[in-house]
């Protein structure tokens, strides 16, 4: 018998912008990457979309945090929020705005 500690797994960790908190303790957050075309050598952007859990509600909307993945906590979380980065560009909080406003003219 090997009385070894076991090994510690590296989680993954990613960087991504919150683009939806109307759910409580948990945060939708969209994640870049580069891909790079097969034929024509260009790189374009994909967006993964990642349900991540935040315990107190603190983290939103156009928060760029840092999510590691953890356990399943529900049918589709399998991400925790470890910490807050920055802010969005002004424009991801500008089309908040303008959305809002939109939705307030259709409902009066």
């Amino acid at each position: 018998m090997n009385n070894a500690a076991p090994l510690q797994v590296q989680k993954r960790r990613l960087t991504g912008t919150i683009v939806s908190d109307a759910m409580n303790k948990t945060r939708v957050v969209a994640v870049d990457r580069a891909k790079k075309h097969v034929r024509y050598h260009k790189y374009y952007t994909v967006t993964t979309r990642f349900v991540a859990h935040d315990e107190q509600n603190i983290y939103h909307r156009g928060d760029v945090v840092v999510i590691e993945e953890t356990r399943p906590l529900s049918a589709r979380k399998r991400w925790i929020i470890i910490e807050r980065i920055g802010s969005a560009p002004v424009s991801v909080v500008t089309e908040k705005v303008i959305s809002d406003a939109n939705e307030q003219n259709v409902t009066e």
